[in-house]
């Protein structure tokens, strides 16, 4: 059984959507989910689906004993699910390519430091865009900078708010982040 490991700071919507997904998989399972914020909503969503949740502070994750934890679970594919964070370069190191995250937005567009959640929505919303999306891609060092695993774009003429286009934006994510995390797992299997 492969084992898949979520870091999650917030509501954790897409972290459910993963856990249901592969709670009924054959091949895959979530073990684990970290989270570096004690009161963030997906520690719940995890428990009730029992799944194991460690929560853990800043320099935890920057020193070693995040790490130690990821080494003792030995993760197939960890996944950045709303994790907002930086994700430190030793744990990158140790898990080559077996670190993905989604962002919101069409990358490279609307990336970096910063760019996250309602901010992506707002900037694309101010700016008029006719359609926005979701990247799932390799984590490296650097913010958003990663190989481009899989892009799924949505028309958002229709919106009249930053959080219509969220409302889309999210539908894209519960879709196709468990479909890209089957294909991944499968394929290195």
């Amino acid at each position: 059984m492969k084992k898949i490991v979520l870091f999650a700071s917030g509501n954790g919507t897409n972290a459910e959507e993963i856990i249901r997904c592969f709670n009924k998989s054959s091949f895959a399972t979530v073990t684990n989910v970290l989270t570096n914020n004690s009161d963030a909503k997906v520690i719940e969503k995890a428990k009730n689906l029992e799944v194991n949740v460690l929560v853990f502070n800043k320099s935890e994750l920057n020193e070693d004993f995040v790490l130690g934890e990821l080494n003792k679970i030995k993760p197939d594919l960890i996944v950045l699910a709303g994790f907002l964070l930086k994700f430190p370069e030793h744990i990158i190191e140790a898990f080559p390519n077996k670190i993905i995250n989604i962002h919101p937005a069409l990358l490279p567009n609307y990336g970096g430091k910063g760019m996250y959640g309602m901010n992506v929505h707002k900037a694309i919303f101010e700016n008029k865009d006719a359609e926005t999306g979701i990247s799932i891609h390799y984590v490296t060092p650097n913010y958003d900078e990663g190989a481009i695993i899989f892009q799924k774009s949505v028309t958002i003429l229709d919106c009249k708010s930053p959080e219509e286009i969220a409302q889309k934006v999210h539908q894209l994510e519960h879709k196709y982040f468990p479909e890209v995390i089957k294909k991944l797992i499968t394929q290195n299997s």
